[in-house]
C-alpha cells in the first residue's frame, strides 16, 4: 500500500525535478511512500490506531510511567513544554527536535509550538559573544538551566527540517513562529557561524560552524578541541538533499555536496561484513574512541540511528543503491544473532557486549527495511509492530525512536515542502 504526499508538498516536487534527481521512483519525486505495515497485511485502521495510541501515550500518558512530553507553563510567546529524559533527568536538544518532528508529522501544532517555545526560550543562545551563539544547549535541567551549553548537531538538523515542514504545513506566523525564517537563520549558522571564544558552564571554549567545510560533513561538535571528528548518526543526507533544493539559494550547492559526502561516508563507516557503524568516527569513516567514552568506537546507542538515516535517504531520493546493500548487510547480521534476542551493543566485527534487547534498536532495524531488498526485512517490521510502547524510567530514547520508526514504517513520515 502506498500513500500520496499532501498537495502542499507540490512545490517540493518542482524543486526536485529542477534539481535533477536521478530517480523518479522515490518519495521526494513521486509523492508516494511505502507503508511497510500495510505490506505486511495490517489493516489501515489498525495502523492509524496504533500510531495515535503511541503518540497519546508518549505525549499525554501517565506522567509517572508513560509520558515524555511535559507542559511547563507559559510566557509571552504562549505555552511551553519539553521532552524529558526521565532516566538522566534532563532535557536534550535531540529529544526536543524529535518531538517537534513527530508533532508536525501528526498535525499537532499546539505541541509543536510549545516545544519550540521552550527550546528558543531555554536552550537557544542569543548572546553574540557566546561560543554557542545561534545554537541550542544539548542538555538542560528540567528547570531550564544548562548542563552543557555546546550543541549536539543532530538536534540543530532536526530543528531546521521540522521548522521547514511546519512552514509548509501550517504557514508562517510572527516572531519565533515565523518557521521558515527561523529555519533559514539556523541553517545559515550551521555552515557559516564564525569561531567565537568565550565563557561557558564548562569553562572557556572556542567554537565555530557545525559543518566542516572541506569534508562537507557534520562535526561531532563545534568545539575546536573535538571538531575534527563526526558521529555517523548525525549524517542526514535525506535532509541535506531537501535543503539543497529549497533552502537559501546561496548554499544549495554545498548541501547537495554534503548529501553526496554523507552517502560516501556511510560506505566507509559501516563494517563490510556486519553493517555496524561506530558511535563516533573520523571524517574518513574510521572509528574514533573518545577519551571519555572508549566504547564510542563500537556500535552503541547513537549508532542505532545510522541505519534509519541511510534507509530514509534511499526511500526519499534513491540516489545511492549501495544504501540498500547496507540495510541487507545489517539485517542479515541481526537475523544471525537471533531476531528476538539480539543485544544492543557490539564491536564492529560483531562481538556482543550489551545484552539488552532494546526497543530503540528494534525500531531502527525496522526502518532499515525501507531500503532492504531481502524477504527477511518483513520480519524486522513485524518485530516493531509486536513491540509495546516503552514505559518506565528509560522510556525517553527508546520511545522517541519507536515513534519515529512507527511514522517511517507506516508511510506517515511526510516531506512537507518549504514554500
Amino acid at each position: 500500500m502506498k500513500r500520496m504526499l499532501n498537495p502542499l508538498a507540490g512545490a517540493l516536487l518542482l524543486c526536485v525535478v529542477a534539481g535533477g534527481a536521478s530517480s523518479r521512483t522515490h518519495a521526494a519525486v513521486t509523492g508516494e511512500r511505502r507503508n511497510l505495515f500495510a505490506e505486511a497485511g495490517h489493516p489501515p485502521q489498525e495502523i492509524s490506531a496504533k500510531i495515535n495510541a503511541t503518540f497519546q501515550q508518549l505525549f499525554h500518558g501517565n506522567p509517572d510511567t508513560q509520558a515524555v512530553y511535559f507542559p511547563a507553563g507559559t510566557n509571552a510567546n504562549g505555552a511551553l513544554a519539553c521532552i524529558r529524559d526521565l532516566g538522566n533527568q534532563d532535557v536534550r536538544s535531540e529529544g526536543m527536535s524529535y518531538g517537534m518532528m513527530i508533532a508536525v508529522q501528526l498535525n499537532r501544532k499546539t505541541e509543536f509550538d510549545a516545544l519550540w517555545n521552550w527550546a528558543k526560550t531555554c536552550m537557544y543562545h542569543v548572546s553574540s559573544n557566546h561560543p554557542a551563539y545561534g545554537y541550542f544547549s544539548w542538555s538542560m535541567t528540567t528547570n531550564g538551566a544548562a548542563n552543557d551549553e555546546m550543541p549536539a548537531p543532530d538536534g540543530e538538523e532536526y530543528f531546521v527540517t521540522s521548522l521547514y515542514f511546519a512552514a509548509a504545513r501550517w504557514g508562517n506566523g510572527t516572531g519565533i513562529y515565523n518557521y521558515c525564517a527561523e529555519a533559514d537563520r539556523l541553517l545559515g549558522d550551521l555552515r557559516h557561524r564564525q569561531s567565537i571564544t568565550g565563557s561557558t558552564v564548562k569553562g572557556t571554549m572556542t567554537a565555530g560552524a557545525l559543518f566542516e567545510p572541506d569534508h562537507k560533513m557534520i562535526r561531532f561538535t563545534p568545539d575546536v578541541k573535538n571538531w575534527n571528528h563526526t558521529d555517523p548518526s548525525y549524517h542526514l543526507p535525506a535532509f541535506y538533499e531537501l535543503w539543497a533544493r529549497c533552502g537559501p539559494k546561496a548554499d544549495r550547492e554545498f548541501w547537495a555536496q554534503a548529501a553526496a559526502a554523507s552517502r560516501e561516508f556511510f560506505q566507509r563507516a559501516a563494517h563490510p561484513a556486519t553493517g555496524l557503524a561506530p558511535d563516533y568516527a573520523n571524517f574518513d569513516g574510521t572509528p574514533w574512541a573518545a577519551p571519555w567514552n572508549p566504547h564510542s568506537a563500537d556500535f552503541q546507542y547513537d549508532s542505532w540511528r545510522t541505519a534509519m538515516n541511510w534507509s530514509v535517504d534511499w526511500s526519499w531520493w534513491g540516489k545511492d543503491a549501495r544504501e540498500r546493500q547496507l540495510s541487507d548487510r545489517l539485517q542479515a547480521f541481526f537475523e544471525f544473532k537471533g531476531l528476538s534476542s539480539y543485544g544492543n551493543r557490539f564491536t564492529l566485527v560483531g562481538n556482543q557486549f550489551g545484552n539488552d534487547h532494546a526497543t530503540g534498536l528494534v525500531a531502527m532495524n525496522a526502518v532499515a527495511s525501507l531500503a532492504a531488498t531481502q524477504p527477511r526485512a518483513q520480519q524486522f517490521v513485524e518485530a516493531l509492530w509486536n513491540t509495546p510502547v516503552p514505559t518506565g524510567q528509560w522510556r525517553y530514547y527508546d520511545g522517541m525512536l519507536y515513534m519515529l520508526a512507527m511514522l517511517h514504517c507506516s508511510g506517515e513520515f511526510r516531506i512537507w515542502s518549504p514554500q
